[in-house]
């Protein structure tokens, strides 16, 4: 049997057992590990060891649990409430003030936590009935918390981009400041449609009205104190990072140290609190701890089979396609996927194959990482098995149904890709800032 048809009943087989509900790290590294037996006999056994000791010695996923846990104590605490009622004070007078509120508080969360359900959480039990008690439309507003939520996979401490560094083997750091610019553009991207479109049509997103209007510049910018914490939480992590005085693990430590003192300084670390941010911080980290393991092992057994060097030989020399064109299939085939699995599942299934062949094709694999990123970001959003999907639905009230919430997401979708053309057109929108904090 030729390596190439081996490599396709590793993919089929793994395809099978994750249709089959299995475990995301139980389907992958079943796969990766009865192949190399079969393969090699009791030597593959030995891929499984070298890949766990190899996750074991990566020194930057130490960030991984810190920036999990920080996350979850501030949405624990309900800090994030506190920056909610600022952005409600200083944008409601708006036109879709409160929407566009909303991407800012996003925003803000995204850059504390480094994951979108945190995001979706907060926007869901905070934002969205405020939102619709205020006449805003259903349609409109759940679209806005889903957009806005998937930011955190983007801006850092981006929790996916760690991940996509391990199996890339890229710094984090790169990727972290490369992620900052096109994240603050697909936030403003989002803005701009909504104030466009409450402008065009005021039923969408109302003003609020003109005796909720009346608060003093006094009491506004005493609300401003809200967002003196989260400010502090940032600067302190990625600031002192940026500014070359912490490495990468004592920003997430630093950051990690912050978020629980600000809990303190609020009176709001309690036993159960903390409780809480700790049980959801291992499990999550566990989970993402076995995913990389599984992906790992997978990604040598491919390397293995020489499977990467079939492809680019189909892709490049058979079928004579050029570098752009391949690039852009493999951003489609990540959407295609994004209708079915989630942003890990897709990164562990396609790394082992695409980022090597990225690298053939004379790409930058930090600035890839960055298109994996907004890709996944669109793929958390479509239909019918996207991430945010699903959480949207388990948090909406009843009046949100599963169709609204279809509709909702389809104009930022195409907000996103446009994002993605972009980032895609203009490589520099993603590099400068780590060429430049990284030229120094």
């Amino acid at each position: 049997m030729s390596y190439e048809l081996i490599a396709l009943l590793m993919f089929a087989s793994m395809m099978v057992m994750l249709l089959t509900g299995q475990r995301v790290f139980a389907a992958i590294g079943v796969v990766a590990s009865v192949s190399a037996l079969l393969m090699w006999g009791d030597g593959g056994s030995e891929m499984a060891f070298s890949a766990a000791m190899k996750l074991m010695k990566w020194y930057p996923l130490l960030t991984l649990p810190m920036f999990i846990y920080m996350g979850y104590m501030l949405s624990e605490s309900g800090i994030a409430d506190d920056l909610y009622k600022m952005f409600h004070v200083w944008f409601g007078p708006v036109r879709g003030g409160l929407a566009i509120g909303t991407i800012a508080l996003m925003v803000a969360v995204s850059a504390m936590n480094g994951l979108s359900v945190a995001g979706m959480a907060i926007g869901a039990s905070i934002a969205l009935p405020e939102l619709l008690r205020r006449n805003y439309d259903k349609i409109m507003v759940t679209g806005v918390i889903q957009a806005g939520s998937s930011l955190g996979i983007l801006v850092p401490p981006s929790v996916v981009l760690v991940l996509y560094g391990m199996i890339a083997r890229q710094p984090v750091g790169q990727l972290w400041l490369a992620g900052v610019t096109p994240g603050l553009m697909m936030a403003g991207l989002f803005v701009l449609y909504i104030g466009v479109r409450c402008w065009l049509q005021p039923s969408l997103g109302p003003a609020l009205p003109k005796d909720e209007r009346s608060v003093s510049w006094r009491e506004k910018l005493l609300l401003l104190r809200a967002g003196i914490l989260p400010l502090f939480i940032f600067f302190s992590m990625i600031g002192l990072f940026v500014l070359g005085y912490t490495s990468l693990v004592e920003s997430s430590a630093i950051g990690a140290l912050a978020a629980t003192l600000a809990a303190l300084i609020k009176r709001r670390l309690t036993a159960t609190v903390m409780e809480e941010t700790l049980r959801k911080t291992l499990g999550v980290t566990a989970m993402f701890m076995w995913i990389i393991l599984a992906a790992l092992c997978f990604g040598a057994v491919f390397d293995g089979l020489g499977a990467v060097k079939a492809i680019e030989t189909l892709f490049v020399e058979r079928l004579g396609l050029s570098p752009w064109t391949i690039l852009i299939l493999m951003q489609l085939s990540f959407l295609l996927m994004g209708t079915f699995l989630d942003d890990t599942a897709m990164l562990v299934i396609v790394a082992p194959l695409y980022v090597p062949l990225v690298g053939a094709l004379g790409f930058d694999l930090v600035w890839y990482g960055v298109l994996y990123t907004i890709t996944c970001q669109i793929a958390y959003m479509t239909p019918p098995f996207g991430y945010n999907l699903f959480l949207m639905r388990a948090m909406a009230p009843p009046e949100v149904t599963l169709m609204d919430i279809y509709r909702s997401i389809v104009p930022f979708v195409m907000v996103m890709i446009l994002g993605l053309v972009l980032v895609m057109a203009f490589p520099q929108i993603a590099m400068w800032l780590p060429e430049m904090v990284y030229a120094r």
